[in-house]
Order: C-alpha cells, then sequence, then structure tokens
C-alpha cells in the first residue's frame, strides 16, 4: 500500500512537471532554432540575432513556466504572483532558472490561493479590485525576495551537482546505463519527474553552450518501442499482432510512446528489450555526437528530425541512435516472443492494466481494444452514468429519452452513478474521463465517451444504430420504461417545482474569477436556502475535481459526489447567469445549475433544464435575460 501511494504521488509531481513544461515547449523550440542557427558555431551565424539567445533562456523560458505553474494552481492571479515570484530565482542566480521556475511558480500560485480563501466574503463592496490588486503585488513581491535570497542561491548549488554528475556519466562512459531507470519508468508513468523535471533543464543548460544536448535523446528516443512492436507484428499473436501496425505508426510518426506500454505489460521480459534498446541508442549518440537543440516533444521522428541540429553529423548521429534502438530492441524482443509461453496475448487486459498504473483514462488505449466494438442486438436499457448519479447523467438521459421516444423505440433510459451500474448494463454512457471506471465496473457492456452532455452527435449516432439493429422484447422493454415513468411520477408528487427552483435562488449579471469561486457560491446558496448542509459545498468542489461539471452548450452542473448525498435535506437547485462566463477547465460557462438531488425528486425539472438547454437559441434568452421569472418561465417550455 505504501509503495502503491509513493508511486501514485510520483506520477503525480511528474504530471505536474510535465504540465508546467508541455504548453510552453513551442518557446522552448524558438528558443532552440535562434540558438542552432544563430550562435558563433551555428548554421548561420550573427552576431545581432545571437542577441536574442540569452534574453530567451534566462528570462523568456523561466517566466513562462513559472506563470504557468502559479496558474495551475490558482488560475489568472497565481499565474501572475508566480512569474513575478520568478523574476526573484532568475536575478538570483547566474544560471538559467527552470528548476527554480519549477519551485517558486507553484509556490507563488498556492500563497495567494491560501490569501484569497482566507478573505473570501470578507472585503467590503466596491474594494474588491483594490485589495485584488495589491494583494497580488505585495505577495508576489515578497515571495520574490525570498526567492532572491534562498531559492535562487539553492538552486543554482543542486543544478551544479546534476550538471556535475550528468558530466561524470558522460566522461565515464555510463550514460547509457540511465536506460535501466528511464525505460522502466516510461512504462510506469514516472518518466516526466525525470525528464521534464531534471534532464530538460539541464539538457537547456548545455544547449546553451553547445548548441545541443543528448539529454533531449535519453527519455524521447521512439527506437525501442518501435522494436518491440514490430516483433509483435511479425511473431505476436491474436489481437496484439492485429493492432501493433497501427500503434508503429502512431508511436513512430505521431510520438505517442504510450501507445507500446501494453505490449510490454503483456510481456514483462519485454522490459529487458527496451532496457538494452535504450543503452545502445545512448551508446551510440555518444559515440557520435549526437543530441538535440531543444525537447522533442512528442517524442516522434518528425519532432527529433526538426530539432536536430541543421549540421549532416548531427541527423546522422540521430538517426543511426533511432535505428540502432529499434534494431536491437526487436532483436531481443523476437527472441522472448519466439521462445516464451505460446499464449493468446490480451491486448486490452494489458491496455486495461496500463490505465490503472496511470491513474487516469488513456487516450491511446482505445486504439488497441476490439472489446465492444458494436452496440448490442435486444438492447433494452441504456444507463447514463456520473459519479454521483444526479447531476449530469440525468441531464444525459433525459435528452437521449426523448430522443428514444421520437425514434419510436422500447428502450429503457435511465442515470446511475457509476458505482451502483448493474452487471447486466448493456450501453452504458459517460464523461471521456470516467469510462474507464464505468469500464471496471461493468466491463461487458458497451461503453460510449461524450464530452457534451447536452448535444452530443453519439446520441444521434447510436439512435440510427439502434434503429437498424434488433429491438428488445416489447413486454421487457415496455415494462422498463413504465418503471421510470413511475419513478418520475413519483418524484412529482414528492417535491413541487415550485419548491425545486425558487426565484430568490436565481442570480443574474454575476462574475466570478474562477470555476471553485462559482461552485462555493452555488454551493452556499444551496445551503442557506435549507437544501443541504454546510459540507455539500466542499463535496461540490471536490466532484468538479474529479471530473469537470461543464456540460457543453456553455452550462456548467455543480453538485456534490456520491458520498455526500447524505448530506442533501432536500432537493433544489441555484441558477448563475455569468454573462461574461467563468473557465472551467478551457470551457467558458455562462450558465451554472448548482444542484442538490434527493430520492430522485430533482429528475423531472433537471430533465427540463437539460432540454431547454440543449438547444443554443434558449441559452441566448436565459443570458440575456432581466429577471428570474423570465429565466423560470424559459425553463418551463421545455
Amino acid at each position: 500500500m505504501a509503495q502503491s501511494n509513493i508511486k501514485v504521488a510520483v506520477q503525480k509531481l511528474g504530471n505536474f512537471l510535465s504540465s508546467m513544461v508541455m504548453p510552453n515547449i513551442s518557446a522552448f523550440i524558438a528558443w532552440g532554432l535562434i540558438t542552432a542557427l544563430f550562435i558563433p558555431d551555428g548554421l548561420w551565424p550573427n552576431e545581432s540575432l545571437a542577441k536574442m539567445v540569452d534574453p530567451m533562456v534566462t528570462y523568456l523560458l523561466p517566466i513562462l513556466i513559472g506563470y504557468t505553474g502559479g496558474k495551475l494552481v490558482h488560475d489568472q492571479r497565481g499565474g501572475v504572483v508566480g512569474a513575478i515570484a520568478t523574476m526573484g530565482v532568475i536575478v538570483g542566480a547566474d544560471i538559467p532558472m527552470f528548476l527554480g521556475a519549477m519551485v517558486i511558480g507553484p509556490l507563488g500560485g498556492w500563497v495567494i490561493k491560501k490569501f484569497d480563501q482566507l478573505i473570501e466574503g470578507k472585503v467590503r463592496a466596491g474594494f474588491e479590485m483594490l485589495v485584488n490588486n495589491f494583494s497580488a503585488g505585495i505577495l508576489g513581491g515578497i515571495i520574490a525576495i525570498f526567492a532572491f535570497l534562498g531559492v535562487g542561491p539553492a538552486v543554482t548549488v543542486v543544478t551544479g551537482w546534476l550538471v556535475a554528475g550528468v558530466d561524470w556519466l558522460v566522461g565515464m562512459g555510463l550514460l547509457p546505463l540511465t536506460s535501466i531507470l528511464i525505460e522502466p519508468a516510461k512504462v510506469l508513468f514516472l518518466n516526466n519527474a525525470v525528464n521534464h523535471g531534471i534532464l530538460s533543464p539541464i539538457g537547456v543548460e548545455q544547449a546553451k553552450e553547445t548548441g545541443k544536448s543528448i539529454l533531449f535523446l535519453l527519455e524521447a528516443n521512439p527506437g525501442p518501442g518501435l522494436g518491440v512492436l514490430i516483433a509483435y507484428m511479425i511473431f505476436g499473436k491474436g489481437t496484439a499482432k492485429k493492432s501493433a501496425p497501427g500503434a508503429g505508426i502512431i508511436h513512430f510518426l505521431g510520438g505517442i510512446h504510450e501507445i507500446y506500454f501494453p505490449y510490454i505489460l503483456m510481456r514483462p521480459m519485454l522490459f529487458l528489450a527496451v532496457i538494452l534498446s535504450g543503452m545502445s541508442g545512448v551508446f551510440t549518440l555518444v559515440l557520435l555526437n549526437g543530441g538535440l537543440f531543444a525537447p522533442s516533444s512528442p517524442g516522434s521522428i518528425i519532432a527529433i528530425t526538426a530539432v536536430t541540429p541543421h549540421h549532416f553529423s548531427a541527423y546522422i548521429a540521430n538517426y543511426a541512435a533511432v535505428l540502432v534502438a529499434t534494431v536491437v530492441s526487436f532483436a531481443v524482443s523476437a527472441f522472448i516472443l519466439k521462445t516464451g509461453k505460446e499464449q493468446e496475448e490480451d491486448i486490452e487486459a494489458a491496455s486495461q492494466k496500463m490505465q490503472e498504473m496511470k491513474g487516469k483514462k488513456s487516450s491511446v488505449a482505445s486504439a488497441l481494444t476490439a472489446k465492444q466494438e458494436t452496440v448490442p442486438h435486444d438492447v433494452s436499457k441504456i444507463i447514463f452514468a456520473c459519479d454521483a448519479g444526479m447531476g449530469s447523467s440525468a441531464m444525459g438521459a433525459s435528452l437521449l429519452r426523448k430522443k428514444v421516444k421520437e425514434a419510436g423505440l422500447d428502450i429503457s433510459v435511465s442515470n446511475a452513478a457509476i458505482s451502483n451500474l448493474p452487471a447486466d448494463a448493456q450501453i452504458v454512457i459517460t464523461q471521456e474521463e470516467l469510462t474507464s471506471r464505468a469500464q471496471n465496473k461493468v466491463p461487458n457492456a458497451y461503453h460510449i465517451s461524450v464530452d457534451n452532455f447536452l448535444s452530443s452527435p453519439e446520441y444521434d449516432k447510436l439512435i440510427h444504430t439502434l434503429k437498424d439493429a434488433e429491438k428488445a422484447e416489447p413486454n421487457e422493454a415496455m415494462d422498463a420504461i413504465e418503471e421510470q415513468e413511475n419513478v418520475n411520477e413519483e418524484s412529482e408528487t414528492a417535491q413541487d417545482d415550485d419548491d425545486l427552483l425558487r426565484s430568490e435562488n436565481i442570480f443574474l449579471n454575476m462574475a466570478f474569477a474562477n470555476k471553485e469561486e462559482a461552485i462555493r457560491f452555488a454551493g452556499k446558496v444551496l445551503f442557506d436556502a435549507g437544501y443541504v448542509k454546510e459540507s455539500y459545498i466542499d463535496a461540490m468542489v471536490e466532484r468538479d475535481e474529479m471530473t469537470s461539471t461543464y456540460m457543453g452548450n456553455d452550462v456548467a452542473i455543480p453538485h456534490g459526489t456520491e458520498a455526500a448525498k447524505k448530506d442533501v435535506i432536500a432537493s433544489g437547485f441555484t441558477v448563475l447567469q455569468v454573462p461574461n462566463g467563468v473557465d472551467f477547465d478551457g470551457q467558458k460557462a455562462r450558465l451554472i445549475f448548482g444542484i442538490a438531488g434527493k430520492d430522485g425528486t430533482h429528475l423531472e425539472i433537471l430533465s427540463g433544464i437539460a432540454q431547454t438547454c440543449s438547444d443554443m437559441e434558449n441559452i441566448e434568452k436565459m443570458v440575456n435575460a432581466t429577471s428570474a421569472e423570465e429565466i423560470i418561465a424559459i425553463i418551463g417550455e421545455k
């Protein structure tokens, strides 16, 4: 258990470090191009243009990382304070402060986040802008001084140790041994902490001096994975053999190394293949003096070519490293596959295992799986599932239920929490981020992922497929539909719509700094109205952190977790009209429906909200409404 917790913690650290660096890779590439072209040893030496090299690596790149790190913690305000604080480590050190920015940027975001939470609801009306601006400026300045005096010098020392360690490895000819750690770490999703936290910052320092660094290719070399996939193409069995060619194209040209990880997990002995392959590739790079002038992200042969110094010898060195790594990987993998025990490789199970190790849904695993590729026959029940089973899933179910009815299909459409999915579920629809959890719960069901519960094209595709497929047994389907209708009728009698959505719980022309502020406001309204206990507010924030409650069509429906159902006293809603929108993980929500649901009594009005919000014309009407009664009337027109 302790080892698992440590692995998860390292994975989270790696993902966070990667999230600071990855959005700024284009800036690294721009700096690398200018460096490779115009420094004295570059392709076209130019003293004037080369003056951009030092300011970009000294100021631009660390500030971008610091800003991104702060923004990850506390949105725009966190990013600004993180950037201010990063100036402290930059001026307090004599080397590029990438590691320092990765430390102080998120710290700045965390400090201003805690300050904002401390003063929430305590600032008098009319003084918000004054407090916001001066607090960020003062705290940013203080953290910058702290960074100048302490963090910058400390990171300089640590970076010096790391650079010396790499130089020692190169000097002793031991750099290839790093593959013993790097190649297994890739498959175990622990590589980002090493790659973006250590190798890239040191690589940038080396590239600044010599125009390239071998460190950029230690992890990015696609050769080890490509050799494994070629071996499966020739010597594999079953779906693993069939899927390997497509996976090879995605891996080599697309640079998505994650796609070959399940093939390793099916035959753990293949770890030996990628380790020896990685060592061979690094040895070739050292021997031929290869390297890149900027990080290669993704690890595609196309990306590697783009950031290879524009010298013939550099192209030869880097391509040779990829080729040698591929040949070694193929040879060892072929031997393992041929001499190992005959078996029908289960790529689906390996892909699922990979996702469990990763701790979240894999964006490429679906390319490997052939399981449940067709809608089953005799469908009698479709289930929308979400974490709590009372918000997004209820809205999606109501929309699809209407489409099913209009299509004349005798199929029951209901909603449920993922934890309550029945074992005999036939079709399960979830948000993309939740699909892997639903697959774990009911692996034999046909799963559909949607990113917009209010207007997903997947609905019409499913209806079209169902109309052409064998229909469910009439009596069973009608019984299921009648059961759902009875639930709705009971819900209506249990609690009137007037008590669910009151005009005093509708707020117009609101503005929020971030989604957490909006969610907490909605939760407080539900609490003040007597619908929920106060602890439900934190559960609403927690639920959105698990999976975004943004539904599409500029609508978000924050609600509590499944565990927080016990904190709901009675069903109720609040509506927040936010004309300028608030960011929900890159999507702008202009209408926010805070939801508390108890015993299904909220489903009828939630269905009306879903059907109303599926039409963007209705969204615009509600966003431009000038009274609470007008919004209630629009919803009532369902």
